[in-house]
C-alpha cells in the first residue's frame, strides 16, 4: 500500500506506524508474563514503551536510508549518465565510450537489488546486440549498392555473409531467364554441383529453408574443398515474395543460435539489390544486341574488342579480327526490297554465329558489314573460320514467295600479334583493308 510517491518515505511511516503499535500493545503483553497491572499499564510505562518502539521504527528506517539509499542512488546516477551517452551516440555515430564493459553497473548484492543492476547489464548486453546486427545490416546493405553488376554483387554478399556468420564454405545461387547459376562461390570444390541439387531446386519452387546435419564421417561429393561438413543450409532470397535467389551455406562445426538469424535479415536487402542487378543485366544485354540480327552491336562489338586487344598484348597472346561484307547487298534491296534485305542480314548472321566458338564474339558492324572477334586464334584458326562461314553463307538461301535469293560474302583477317598494331583500331583497319582486298580482286572469298 502506497502513501507517498517515495518509497523511503512510505517505509519511515510504515516503520515508526510499527514502531507505535508496538510500544502500545507491549504493555499488554507484559501482563500475560505476570507483571502486574498497576505497573504495565501505568501512564508512564505506556509512554516509554510507545517512545522505545518509535525510536526502534525510527532507527530501523536510518539503517535502511544508510544500506538501501547509497545503491539505489548509484544505480539511478548511473542509469541516468548511461542514457545520455546513448543519446548523444544515437547521433553522433561513436559508441566507443558506451560499450556493455565500460556501462555495466556493479553487482554488488544477491538481492533484488543486486538483480535489477544485473537486469541493466543484460539490457545492455541485449542493446549492444541489436546495434550490431543493426549496424552488420546497414553496412551489407551499403555494400551491395557499390555495383550492379550480378558477379561482383555476388561475390561482395557472399563474403559479408560468411564473415558474419559461421561459415567456411557458401555459394549465391540465382534464377535468371529461368535458369539457376552459381554467381558466388567460396571454398567448393565443385559449385556447379549445387545447381544438380533436388533440395536447391525444391526450394527455388517453394520458397522454403533447408538445413540438415552430416553425420560424422560422411563425405559429400563435389561440396567442400578443405573440410567436412557438419551442417549445411540454403537459405531463400525473394523479391515480392519470389525466390531468386539462394544462400547455400556450409559450416563445419553447426551454425550457433544468431548465425542463421543474421543471414536472414542480409536476405531481405539482398533480393532487392539481385533483382536491380538482373534487371541491369538485361538492360545492358538488350543494349549491346542489334534488334535487328540479335548479333552484338558495333557499340558493345568495340568495347570487347578494346578489352580483349589489352588482354592478349598483356598475356602475350593471340587476337584475330574479321570483318565479312554483304556481296552486291543493295542490288539485293533494290530487287527484292528492304524487307527481304532484312532477312538476309538476319540469315547471314545466324550462320556466322552457328560457326564461331564458344568465346568468340559476332558483331553487327553497320548496314551489311559484320565482324568476328576471335580470342586466342593463330592465323591459320582465323582463316579456318572465315572460310567455314563463307561457305555456309554461300550455302543459305533466303525464300521470298516462289523465289530462293542466295548471298555470298567477303572477309578480311587480320591476327595479332602477326600485325604489329599497337591499338585494337589498328589491328580492326587490317582487316579492313584485306575486306577491301577481296571486294576488289573479284569477292566472295578470304583474304590474309
Amino acid at each position: 500500500m502506497r502513501i507517498t510517491k517515495k518509497i523511503l518515505t512510505d517505509l519511515a511511516i510504515w516503520m515508526v506506524m510499527f514502531g507505535v503499535l508496538a510500544g502500545v500493545v507491549f504493555p499488554f503483553f507484559v501482563l500475560l508474563l505476570g507483571v502486574s497491572e498497576g505497573k504495565a499499564l501505568s501512564p508512564v510505562f505506556f509512554a516509554a514503551t510507545v517512545f522505545a518502539g518509535t525510536a526502534v521504527g525510527g532507527l530501523n528506517y536510518l539503517i535502511a536510508h544508510w544500506v538501501i539509499r547509497p545503491r539505489l542512488r548509484y544505480l539511478s546516477q548511473k542509469m541516468g549518465d548511461i542514457g545520455v551517452q546513448i543519446q548523444q551516440a544515437t547521433y553522433t555515430g561513436d559508441w566507443s565510450s558506451c560499450t556493455p564493459e565500460q556501462c555495466a553497473v556493479k553487482v554488488e548484492s544477491e538481492d533484488e537489488i543486486g538483480g535489477c543492476a544485473l537486469a541493466f547489464n543484460r539490457l545492455l548486453d541485449a542493446f549492444s546486440e541489436s546495434r550490431h546486427v543493426e549496424q552488420s545490416v546497414v553496412n551489407f546493405t551499403h555494400s551491395l549498392s557499390s555495383t550492379l553488376d550480378v558477379e561482383e554483387l555476388a561475390a561482395e554478399a557472399l563474403a559479408q555473409i560468411m564473415a558474419h556468420t559461421n561459415t567456411q564454405a557458401g555459394a549465391l545461387v540465382i534464377e535468371a531467364s529461368g535458369e539457376l547459376e552459381v554467381a558466388a562461390s567460396r571454398a567448393i570444390k565443385d559449385a556447379g554441383s549445387i545447381l544438380d541439387s533436388d533440395q536447391v531446386r525444391q526450394m527455388f519452387r517453394d520458397g522454403k529453408e533447408i538445413r540438415f546435419s552430416v553425420p560424422e564421417g560422411m563425405v559429400i561429393d563435389g561440396i567442400v574443398a578443405d573440410f567436412e561438413p557438419r551442417e549445411i543450409c540454403a537459405i531463400p532470397v525473394t523479391f515480392n515474395d519470389i525466390p531468386i535467389a539462394a544462400m547455400v551455406l556450409v559450416s563445419s562445426v553447426g551454425f550457433q543460435r544468431g548465425d542463421l538469424r543474421l543471414a536472414r535479415l542480409f536476405r531481405e536487402g539482398l533480393g532487392l539489390a539481385i533483382q536491380n542487378a538482373l534487371a541491369h543485366r538485361q538492360l545492358q544485354r538488350v543494349a549491346a544486341l542489334d534488334p535487328l540480327s540479335g548479333a552484338y552491336n558495333r557499340r558493345f562489338g568495340m568495347k570487347r574488342l578494346r578489352e580483349e586487344f589489352s588482354r592478349a598484348v598483356r598475356l602475350n597472346g593471340n587476337l584475330a579480327v574479321i570483318m565479312f561484307d554483304i556481296d552486291h547487298f543493295k542490288a539485293v534491296n533494290d530487287t527484292y526490297g528492304h524487307l527481304v534485305g532484312d532477312r538476309v542480314i538476319v540469315a547471314v548472321c545466324n550462320a556466322g554465329q552457328r560457326i564461331l566458338r564458344g568465346d568468340d564474339i559476332w558483331v553487327r558492324y553497320g548496314g551489311e558489314e559484320f565482324c568476328a572477334i576471335l580470342p586466342g586464334a593463330t592465323v591459320q584458326n582465323a582463316l579456318d573460320i572465315a572460310e567455314r562461314i563463307r561457305r555456309v553463307v554461300e550455302e543459305t538461301a533466303v525464300e521470298d514467295g516462289e523465289q530462293r535469293i542466295s548471298v555470298n560474302i567477303s572477309a578480311g583477317v587480320a591476327v595479332y600479334p602477326d600485325q604489329l598494331s599497337d591499338s585494337e583500331t589498328a589491328l580492326l583497319d587490317h582487316a579492313d583493308k584485306k575486306l577491301y582486298i577481296a571486294k576488289s580482286e573479284g569477292r566472295n572469298q578470304v583474304v590474309h
